[in-house]
């Protein structure tokens, strides 16, 4: 946010992977943090007037990714929780499964009737399967993605292997399930997307293309994979768009206000 200063790409994209490194050095610290699943809030707890947050880590990860995303969340007096899946996770969609009785319990617990979802690279596809293949349009009021692969990324060939990087494939089954007519879908979307994502490949592809869904696609700069779930300008993006529109009068539906 600020002042912006054009740069050439190359000292943009060099900065950005150093704000990376620095990124993952911090989050490799914090990881043995984040392996068990956190202990849900006690029962009964009220927020009224605040829709709860649930946060969805991406491949290999787990809830440690959002410590700063999750204190600028919860300032406003918002319950923000976290859900782990399973390392071993080999079908995203029987996770999503789980998700949906994650988001049913946080429902009840809570006396909420909706959710917002904020998943971070595969997470967030875990989130938008159960909005558009699961009926969890009628539970989840705004997903938000972070680097997620909605159109599918090419990246990282030798790791076809895992049942789970074939899924992220852009002819996979998953992504096939996820380009059919989804009419009617009362979720609103909005996807992060960076140019100096480097595990997009292409980069568009962490951008919603959906004719049914109400998706806003907002492009951030000078920044990395990791860095989109702990950048103080897109934690604060992210909390705005949990709190209202993020897309400015002017511009077209689709499309949305870049971050700096």
């Amino acid at each position: 946010m600020g002042l912006s200063i054009p740069v050439p790409v190359s000292g943009a994209a060099l900065r950005a992977g150093v704000l990376e490194v620095v990124v993952l050095g911090g989050h490799l610290l914090l990881y043995p943090t984040g392996m068990l699943q956190e202990k849900p809030a006690a029962t009964g707890a009220k927020h009224p007037g605040r829709t709860p947050a649930l946060l969805l880590h991406g491949f290999t990860d787990n809830r440690s990714v959002f410590v700063l995303l999750r204190r600028t969340l919860a300032a406003g007096g918002r319950q923000v929780e976290a859900y782990n899946y399973s390392p071993f996770t080999r079908d995203l969609r029987a996770t999503a499964r789980h998700l949906a009785r994650r988001v049913e319990e946080l429902c009840e617990r809570t006396g909420q009737e909706r959710v917002d979802l904020v998943g971070h690279s595969l997470g967030g596809l875990v989130g938008r399967y159960y909005v558009q293949r699961l009926g969890g349009d009628a539970r989840v009021r705004t997903l938000v993605t972070l680097g997620t692969p909605h159109s599918g990324t090419r990246v990282a060939p030798f790791m076809d292997a895992h049942p789970l990087i074939r899924q992220i494939r852009p002819d996979s089954q998953v992504l096939a399930e996820l380009r059919a007519p989804a009419p009617g879908c009362r979720t609103r979307c909005v996807a992060f997307w960076s140019e100096f994502d480097e595990l997009m490949d292409p980069t568009e592809t962490a951008r919603i293309e959906h004719p049914d869904l109400v998706a806003e696609n907002v492009q951030v700069t000078g920044i990395g994979h990791l860095a989109l779930a702990a950048h103080p300008a897109v934690t604060a993006a992210v909390r705005r768009a949990l709190d209202g529109p993020v897309r400015a009068a002017a511009e077209s539906p689709g499309d949305a206000a870049s971050v700096a």
